[in-house]
C-alpha cells in the first residue's frame, strides 16, 4: 500500500516556509522539513513553523551540506516513518502547489516511476535562468541516454523511496546544486521511469535565490563530467533500454 508524504529542504528560506507548509497540510499527508544548517534567524523561523504545526516532522542538520544531503536525510526519515513515496517541494514558494493532487494521483497510477515537474514559466523568469536550464536538460538526456527527461532541475517531484534509498546506499550523490540532476539521471540508469508534467513557476521580484552563477555552474559542469563518465560505462545497457522505449513510444 502506498503511503506518501512531503520532504521540504530549507536553506535561507525560513521566511517563506510557513506559507508552503500551511498549504501542504491541507492534503493530510506527513510533512518532513529539513533544516540544512541555517543561520539563527532562519532556524528560528523553521522551528516556529514546526512548533505551530504538530504534523510537521523536523530534521535538523548541524551544518549546511547542500540540497542533496538535506534530501537524503529527509528521505531516510521518510523511510523510518514507513513512507513509500516522497514528494519533494522547494521551500521558496515558487511552485504552484495546486498541482499536488494531480501529481499524487499520477504517482498512485505509476508507483514505480518518478513523477517530475517541468516549469511552466510566466514573464517573471530571468532569460539567463531559462537558457541555462535548457542546456542542462540537453546534457542530462545525453548522460541518461533518455530523451524522455523533460526537465532535471525542477524541485517539484515524487520519488519512490525504495529505489532512491538503494542508490544513496551504494553511490555518493552530488550534495549541492548538481543534486537534482544527479539523482534523476542515476535513477533513470537504474531503470526507474520518469514521467513529466508541467507546474507553474513564479520568480518573485524580491525573492531570494541560493544560486550563484559562476560557482554553481562550475559545480554543475563537474556533475555532468562525472555523469558522462558513468554513462560510457553503462552505455550498452542504456542503448538497449532506449531502443525499448522507442518501440513502446515512451
Amino acid at each position: 500500500m502506498m503511503k506518501s508524504g512531503f520532504v521540504i529542504p530549507v536553506y535561507n528560506h525560513g521566511a517563506t516556509l510557513e506559507s508552503v507548509v500551511s498549504r501542504l497540510l491541507a492534503y493530510k499527508l506527513p510533512v518532513i522539513v529539513v533544516d540544512d544548517g541555517n543561520d539563527a534567524d532562519n532556524r528560528a523561523d523553521i522551528a516556529a513553523v514546526a512548533a505551530a504545526h504538530g504534523e510537521v516532522v523536523l530534521v535538523t542538520r548541524p551544518k549546511n551540506g547542500g540540497k542533496g544531503k538535506a534530501m537524503n536525510d529527509g528521505i531516510r526519515k521518510a523511510a523510518e516513518l514507513g513512507l513509500t513515496h516522497v514528494f519533494q517541494i522547494d521551500s521558496d514558494g515558487q511552485h504552484d502547489v495546486s498541482r499536488v493532487p494531480f501529481f499524487l494521483a499520477e504517482s498512485e497510477r505509476n508507483p514505480d516511476a518518478i513523477i517530475c515537474g517541468y516549469p511552466e514559466y510566466d514573464e517573471s523568469v530571468p532569460r539567463s535562468r531559462k537558457n541555462g536550464r535548457e542546456i542542462s536538460n540537453g546534457w542530462a538526456r545525453v548522460c541518461a541516454v533518455n530523451r524522455g527527461l523533460v526537465d532535471v532541475l525542477c524541485g517539484f517531484r515524487i520519488y519512490p523511496v525504495a529505489p532512491y534509498i538503494k542508490i544513496i546506499n551504494r553511490q555518493r550523490l552530488d550534495g549541492r546544486m548538481g543534486y537534482d540532476i544527479d539523482i534523476i539521471v542515476r535513477m533513470s540508469w537504474s531503470g526507474v521511469r520518469v514521467i513529466s508534467y508541467s507546474v507553474r513557476v513564479t520568480y518573485p521580484k524580491d525573492g531570494f535565490s541560493n544560486f550563484r552563477a559562476v560557482r554553481d555552474n562550475l559545480h554543475i559542469a563537474g556533475t555532468f563530467s562525472r555523469l558522462c563518465a558513468g554513462m560510457l560505462v553503462r552505455l550498452p545497457i542504456l542503448l538497449v533500454r532506449a531502443a525499448k522505449r522507442r518501440k513502446q513510444g515512451v
